[in-house]
């Protein structure tokens, strides 16, 4: 009688079979692709290297995922972090259903949802990535989702290119030093670049070392054949976990799997006859596959394994095979079920965080708080609700995040270090599990290529339920960047802290709400309005030091609204401002008011297309008086602009840290001397609008 440990390997013998001839079917898709894509291109020579990594992957059993429902919870997940590798990605999505194989004519079009790069747009698909090392850092956060809540495990597949990334390696630290067991990440190790696909411009001669120096569980393999990726992943899943994460380093050449050595390219466009001459060799190398599992089943049978037959029958129904044998002449028939649509459109997800009002702060008028107090205090009400985790990068200090969530769950309050990238690749990764996620660090420290691409992958998700497609209403995110020190609240740390410019360069990123906070009351307003939930990405610029309460307690913010907090019945000037620079003007309105002239202040958190088209056509002065280089004057500008036929400057004055002459950067002094030298303390601003005032 043979022994279990026999079948076993007769098992897998055969799984690996099934799986060539898998292979030769995802390929197949790929040059489909290309042949039917908008500009008949694909990146193939990374696509064909990671063909074996994630057909192992999806197909060997390790994989345990909900293809009707990508989004229901305590699932594994794959990230293809290798974003170039989108071909292999979507043949396999629409082998397993995910969607319908038509989607995989005219790719990369702006009719189609099958992009250069995968993203949320494409059902299954939970993010959008490109060759940034920033998918491998979102696995990593939903790894240390997966720990907290259902234990699920997770998958990422990178490339030996993007190792070269900064944030690849602040989540190699991270994941090493939170343990993170449930975490498998594949190396597509194949040795090529785009300027030189034979050889990486910084080849890795002790990569797996590098590994393990930061507590990682290393397997190398030979990743042109599927045996040895198989056997890791197997000891990844079913195996003993110690407490280190896992990376299988898959050796392998770029365009691994193809004939002709112009596969070997990174993106190109593939000729007809070319197609032609490696669609053929394909199909008779699954020819060849189909036959070596059938002359190996047919041993098997001879021998009468009958369990080991009906465990690969079984095998194959799942990777979507037909099987059939006839007696008399032994062959076998392995054909390709028709293949339907099996996503279909994720439930509602509820966003608001349920908390309890009556236990929020109450804050005195005209008493002085310091804003991470307020977020500390809001945040231990709040986070009573398990949506909500912050993230901080050594910075917990300036925010309150890290003290007011781990006063409630230590688990949903992380710090990582001075590791911005990677704290805003794990903030989204909870944000895409449905989180209310709340990240920190300095107003200039935060990655613009990072946040760039999270807000991509958010407009994909705003794409796909406007379309009705596979996610619905509540898929977008909740992502709040607090933003610290902004304007001139780092006073003496200098130029490389100070938080001028932040709001003007990110101003050009689309569907990043900004906003620019002031009064203590005023804070906790816009924390009440981002616990209402689906309010996307929002960049919430807060003060360092200690700020007067101005406002009641029964402000309400609203986002595209302005506030005023200084009126008169005729106005003489109208001063527009936010954040620190509101208290200012209010020192100023008030110099002024004891000399008979009436100033109107109007504090701007965020912008009020309405208030500043308004303000203009009041025919007054109108002063934007503002502690950083501009962002509510250049919305001004913007918005005269797009509103009006002929736009008159002459009473449209601006007082910023732009000055009169070219852009600089903050040098290091206490607020008392900044605010005076660009012309924004209360003093000096009120010299400025009498100096108007006597010019009009």
């Amino acid at each position: 009688m043979i022994s279990l440990v026999a079948k076993k390997s007769q098992l897998a013998k055969g799984l690996v079979r099934l799986l060539e001839i898998k292979d030769a079917d995802i390929r197949l898709s790929n040059l489909y692709q290309c042949r039917y894509a908008v500009d008949q291109a694909i990146h193939i020579g990374g696509a064909s290297s990671a063909v074996i990594p994630m057909v192992s992957v999806y197909y060997s059993g390790v994989l345990d995922s909900d293809v009707a429902q990508p989004t229901a919870p305590d699932q594994d997940l794959f990230i293809l972090s290798k974003g170039h590798a989108v071909a292999t990605l979507a043949s396999i999505y629409a082998d397993l259903g995910y969607f319908a194989d038509t989607v995989l004519q005219n790719s990369r079009s702006i009719s189609s949802i099958l992009n250069g790069h995968p993203g949320p747009i494409l059902p299954g698909v939970h993010l959008a990535t490109g060759p940034m090392g920033q998918g491998m850092g979102v696995a990593q956060g939903f790894a240390i989702a997966g720990q907290r809540s259902g234990n699920f495990d997770v998958y990422a597949l990178t490339g030996d290119g993007e190792l070269q990334e900064g944030p690849i390696w602040e989540t190699v630290m991270y994941a090493g030093y939170k343990r993170l067991e449930n975490l498998c990440v594949l190396v597509d190790h194949n040795g090529g670049q785009l300027d030189t696909t034979a050889k990486l411009h910084f080849p890795y001669t002790h990569l797996a070392a590098s590994f393990q120096s930061f507590g990682w569980r290393v397997i190398e393999v030979d990743a042109t054949q599927y045996h040895g990726v198989v056997n890791a992943l197997y000891t990844f899943k079913f195996g003993r976990r110690d407490g280190r994460p896992t990376v299988i380093i898959c050796n392998a050449t770029k365009g691994q799997g193809g004939y002709s050595d112009y596969m070997n390219n990174h993106k190109v466009s593939i000729a007809a006859n070319l197609l032609d001459q490696e669609e053929k060799l394909l199909q008779q190398r699954r020819l060849n596959h189909i036959r070596r599992f059938g002359q190996y089943f047919q041993r098997l049978q001879n021998e009468r394994l009958s369990d080991v037959c009906e465990a690969l029958e079984q095998y194959a129904d799942r990777l979507g095979y037909v099987y059939s044998s006839t007696e008399t002449a032994a062959r076998l028939f392995l054909e390709k079920k028709p293949v339907t649509v099996k996503t279909v459109k994720a439930p509602i997800r509820e966003k608001r965080i349920r908390f309890d009002a009556a236990s929020l702060p109450k804050l005195e008028m005209g008493a002085n708080y310091m804003p991470h107090k307020v977020i500390e205090m809001v945040m231990k009400v709040f986070a009573k609700d398990d949506k909500v985790v912050s993230v901080d990068a050594d910075l917990s200090s300036t925010s309150g995040l890290q003290a007011g969530v781990g006063y409630v769950d230590q688990t949903r309050a992380l710090n990582v270090g001075v590791a911005e990238a990677n704290m805003m690749l794990i903030g989204e990764a909870f944000a895409i599990l449905g989180g209310n996620v709340w990240i920190s660090t300095f107003c200039p420290f935060y990655d613009w290529k990072v946040l760039r691409r999270i807000a991509v992958g958010y407009q994909e998700r705003l794409e796909a339920i406007a379309a009705n497609s596979w996610l619905s209403e509540g898929h977008g995110i909740d992502l709040t960047l607090v933003a610290t020190a902004a304007d001139l609240e780092t006073q003496s740390n200098g130029a490389t802290h100070m938080g001028n410019d932040d709001a003007v360069m990110l101003d050009g990123l689309a569907h990043l709400k900004i906003i620019n906070a002031s009064c203590p009351q005023q804070l906790l307003g816009i924390l009440r309005w981002i616990a209402q939930g689906n309010k996307g990405i929002v960049y919430l610029r807060i003060l360092r030091a200690a700020a007067p309460v101005i406002y009641a307690s029964d402000f309400e913010f609203e986002y595209g609204r302005s506030y005023v907090v200084k009126d008169a019945a005729e106005p003489d000037i109208t001063v527009v401002s936010s954040g620190r620079q509101v208290f200012e003007s209010l020192v100023a309105a008030d110099e002024l008011a004891a000399r008979g002239i009436a100033v109107k202040v109007i504090d701007m958190p965020s912008i009020d297309q309405q208030v500043l088209l308004a303000e203009y056509h009041s025919g007054r002065p109108i002063v934007i008086a503002e502690q950083n280089n501009g962002y509510i004057w250049n919305n001004f500008i913007k918005v005269l602009f797009e509103n009006e036929k002929q736009v008159d400057t002459g009473q449209l004055y601006a007082v910023n840290t732009v000055g009169k002459g070219p852009l600089q950067y903050i040098h290091s002094g206490t607020y008392a001397e900044l605010a005076d030298y660009y012309g924004l303390s209360g003093s000096r601003l009120s010299d400025y609008l009498i100096d108007l005032l006597n010019k009009n």
